[in-house]
C-alpha cells in the first residue's frame, strides 16, 4: 500500500513540475520593428570586414524625417535597441579614423544633411543613453532621394576603392564612404 501510495504522490508531483514548467514559459509578441544583421565582406567566402545589427521600423503611412523622426535631434538609427556596427579591422569611417570594436551608430536627420555618429556606449535602448563624451567619430553626409522605400534598411556597395554604406527609409537615402 505505501509503495502505490509513494508511486501516486510521485507521479502527480512529476506532473505539477511539468506543467508548471511548460506553463511558465512567455514568448513575447512578434516585434513590430524586427532586427536584421547586414554584413559587408570583400568576397562570398572571406571573414566580415563590417557587421551592422538594427531594427527596422516600418513607414506604415506615417510621415518619416521631420515627423516620427524629428529634424535636429537625436536618432538611434532604426527601432528598439540601439544599432550597432562591428568593424573587424581599424577603419576610416567618412574620412575619419576609427579602430577595429563594434559602436553604436546614431544620427542627427536635417533634410539636406545628416550627422552620422559612431559612440562607444554599448547596449544601450534608442537614443536615450546617448552621452557625447563616448563619441568616436562624427561624419556629415549629404541627403539624397530616391523611390519609396516601406521598411527602414541599411545596405553596403563595393566601390572598389571603399565601401559606401547607406541609409535608406521612405525617399530619403544618406551614404558614408568607408575604407578598410
Amino acid at each position: 500500500m505505501k509503495k502505490r501510495n509513494f508511486k501516486i504522490i510521485f507521479a502527480l508531483t512529476l506532473i505539477f513540475f511539468i506543467k508548471s514548467s511548460v506553463e511558465a514559459q512567455d514568448f513575447p509578441n512578434l516585434d513590430q520593428s524586427p532586427h536584421d544583421i547586414v554584413y559587408f565582406r570583400d568576397n562570398k567566402i572571406s571573414p566580415p570586414t563590417i557587421k551592422v545589427l538594427y531594427g527596422r521600423p516600418q513607414k506604415n503611412g506615417r510621415e518619416v524625417f521631420g515627423e516620427m523622426i524629428p529634424y535636429h535631434k537625436i536618432w538611434s538609427v532604426g527601432a528598439n535597441e540601439a544599432t550597432e556596427i562591428k568593424f573587424y579591422k581599424d577603419v576610416m569611417f567618412g574620412g575619419q579614423k576609427v579602430k577595429a570594436g563594434t559602436y553604436v551608430l546614431y544620427a542627427i536627420p536635417d533634410k539636406s544633411e545628416w550627422t552620422l555618429i559612431l559612440n562607444s556606449n554599448l547596449d544601450v535602448w534608442g537614443g536615450n543613453a546617448y552621452e557625447k563624451k563616448y563619441d568616436v567619430a562624427r561624419v556629415k553626409v549629404k541627403v539624397s532621394r530616391a523611390e519609396p522605400i516601406e521598411v527602414f534598411s541599411i545596405g553596403f556597395k563595393d566601390k572598389k576603392k571603399y565601401i559606401r554604406m547607406t541609409l535608406a527609409w521612405d525617399t530619403t537615402r544618406v551614404s558614408v564612404p568607408i575604407k578598410a
